[in-house]
């Protein structure tokens, strides 16, 4: 049986992943398209930035303007990232027990799906990728994520391929081609 901590481990997981692969993100990929639909490697950078500190405010009670574009970084977006992420685990952690009104197994999922689309677009193999980190993703998203409630974020559920692993198969759920 899963606990509320073991979610929280492997999101602290998914955040040390994400932050090492924006590590490896030079300036000269940011124009880059990345397999997340309609953005750059710099947009999808933004986002990801974003994510903690949005994810935080949620916690909090508040409802952060997902619809606003996110700042734009140009430059130590690892570094900002890693200080917002090491923030949303905090205020985890300081949360004990109580009630919230979003589970970490979908920051999870959103953490795992961009960080693949970053690795993808800078030429990332998934064997570097953390496959838990995936693999509990794809079990939150599976469940809640239904063709009714896609929304412009996420495109059709795609065919993974028969020998996919386990971000190709969660990025194949969330619409992209593989």
């Amino acid at each position: 049986m899963s606990t509320r901590y073991d979610s929280i481990r492997v999101l602290s997981r998914a955040l040390d992943q994400a932050g090492d692969v924006l590590a490896r993100v030079r300036p000269d990929q940011l124009d880059a398209p990345t397999p997340c639909k309609d953005w750059t490697v710099g947009q999808l950078l933004d986002h990801l930035v974003a994510d903690p500190g949005n994810f935080v405010l949620m916690l909090r009670g508040e409802q952060p303007d997902w619809s606003s574009p996110a700042e734009e970084v140009r430059s130590g977006w690892a570094q900002r990232f890693r200080a917002s992420a090491d923030d949303l685990i905090h205020v985890w952690h300081q949360l004990g027990d109580r009630d919230v009104p979003i589970s970490p197994d979908f920051m999870t999922a959103e953490f795992a799906a961009h960080t693949w689309d970053v690795a993808r677009a800078i030429g990332i193999g998934t064997d570097e990728l953390d496959p838990e980190v995936a693999e509990r993703g794809m079990s939150f998203i599976s469940v809640n994520l239904t063709p009714d409630n896609r929304g412009p974020a996420f495109g059709p559920e795609q065919e993974p391929a028969p020998d996919a692993g386990p971000y190709e198969r969660l990025a194949a759920f969330t619409g992209r081609a593989t």
